[in-house]
């Protein structure tokens, strides 16, 4: 069995189990991060050479140093760990010619604008939105569309840099002040309803995985305001599940996305009960989600990611691992305390335990649908009594 050689990039300390993983399963792994993260825990027994930048998505210095590695080694697959690398590969996977996305198709998983466009394009429910190049552009649809808007980064993750805009004086104010970053920003109505994300895996153009969770409180209200944060896996006869299933084939046909792991949110609007389409993103979903599905099905996104690159790489099928059909929920929240003690959530269906600092958080996961949604609603009520801390939403991420 030959042994594959992968280019693993991160910027932002995450994905040490598809190292570990992409390790047992036979590939050559040369890593790449930045130097202030040269210090943190990563899994070095997984890793063959390990690299430090200043910065890696400083060009052309990137591309110098791949083309180095490029010398002594056949590079068959390049893999970013986290989204903000998801454009950082795709030009080196162009550069050097390399199968993967590239810089135009990894648009449709970075890019906010080429998004709508795209999924409006191909008959999704689409928030409406504008660009903000053009003054005309922008006063014709806040005369259109009444307040309150949202002003979002194209290309951040989650819930960072988004200003909710109640006034026509306020987002004027806001797109000055963007100076020349405005035009890496759009404007879209605000809706109300519950956000939804369905994860998946895709290999050789067919969706081996999906699964659909509901959160709680939408991402945005807690990353702004505060909060438990709440998301919980669907049954898969669920209507709505089988909804968003179909949703996010036609998403993945649309992107013509060929190999990879996706995270794709859908908001069900109140007032005429649609999914509306929000987001996507060709990574692996955070904030745990990774443990929700592991207790829920036995698929561990980074894993699985990890056994498809090195499968693709030597020219081999992927399959799946066994996988079981039971619930997951998962409880978590910034803490006022720096351990919180959690021993009072007890139940037997508490499968994980959050361990970062100021922190607090389980996963509940059993057969029984209805036992984990009261377990999760009568915990959520008990994090916000115990240990629930607000802090103000990060401008910009930090690693």
């Amino acid at each position: 069995m030959n042994q594959p050689t992968l280019l693993v990039l991160a910027s932002y300390f995450k994905g040490e189990a598809f190292l570990e993983a992409a390790k047992e399963a036979g590939a050559y792994v040369i890593f790449i991060t930045n130097e202030k993260l040269a210090n943190k825990p990563w899994p070095h027994h997984a890793i063959d050479e390990f690299h430090l930048m200043p910065d890696i998505h400083k060009q052309p210095d990137i591309t110098y140093a791949v083309a180095y590695l490029m010398r002594h080694h056949q590079i068959e697959r390049i893999v970013p760990l986290d989204d903000f690398d998801v454009e950082l590969a795709a030009d080196l996977r162009e550069h050097f010619r390399l199968n993967g996305l590239g810089c135009s198709q990894a648009r449709y998983f970075r890019d906010k604008l080429a998004e709508r466009i795209l999924a409006r394009e191909h008959g999704f429910f689409v928030p409406r939105f504008t660009p903000v190049f053009n003054d005309a552009a922008v006063q014709a649809f806040i005369e259109e569309v009444p307040p309150p808007w949202m002003l979002k980064p194209r290309s951040s993750a989650a819930a960072i840099g988004i200003r909710k805009i109640e006034s026509p004086e306020q987002l004027w104010f806001a797109l000055e002040d963007l100076g020349d970053e405005r035009s890496f920003f759009l404007l879209e109505e605000f809706l109300h309803g519950d956000v939804h994300h369905v994860d998946a895996l895709t290999a050789d153009g067919n969706i081996l995985f999906a699964k659909a969770s509901r959160y709680g409180r939408p991402p945005f209200e807690v990353a702004h305001f505060g909060g438990v944060s709440t998301t919980t896996t669907l049954p898969d006869d669920h209507p709505d599940a089988q909804a968003l299933l179909e949703w996010n084939r036609r998403w993945i046909a649309a992107t013509q996305l060929r190999n990879g792991v996706t995270h794709t949110e859908f908001l069900k609007r109140r007032d005429d009960g649609n999914f509306y389409f929000i987001e996507t993103a060709a990574r692996v979903g955070g904030a745990h989600i990774v443990e929700l599905l592991e207790a829920a099905t036995n698929f561990n996104p980074w894993r699985e990611w990890a056994r498809l690159e090195v499968a693709l790489a030597r020219g081999e099928p992927y399959t799946l691992p066994a996988l079981r059909n039971d619930h997951a929920a998962l409880v978590i929240c910034l803490a006022r305390q720096q351990h919180p003690d959690l021993s009072a959530y007890n139940a037997p269906e508490v499968v994980w335990r959050a361990k970062e600092e100021y922190h607090a958080g389980v996963i509940l996961a059993s057969s029984d649908y209805e036992r984990i949604c009261r377990l999760r609603d009568e915990y959520a009520d008990g994090f916000a009594r115990d240990f629930l801390a607000v802090a103000p939403p990060p401008e910009k991420p930090t690693a």
